[in-house]
């Protein structure tokens, strides 16, 4: 009977383990995901202050090209 007990623990624990390592790497997936996106929003920004005091015509047009729904440009 504590074999049993014994087997049924260890094989739980190999299952939470593969389920951590699972999780982990989603995770892990996720936050590299989340660190590109930043690191773009940054560079566009800049890309889009540096257009607005350069050429604040461009920037205009930019904003209005981009601003409001789908619904309202149609």
């Amino acid at each position: 009977m504590l074999r049993a007990i014994f087997m049924i623990a260890m094989l739980g624990l190999f299952a939470v383990g593969m389920v951590f390592k699972l999780f982990g790497g989603l995770v892990g997936l996720t936050f590299f995901i989340i660190g590109l996106a930043i690191k773009v929003l940054i560079v566009g920004g800049l890309l889009y202050f540096g257009i607005r005091v350069l050429s604040p015509g461009t920037a205009q047009r930019l904003r209005e090209r981009f601003a409001g729904t789908r619904l309202t440009r149609y």
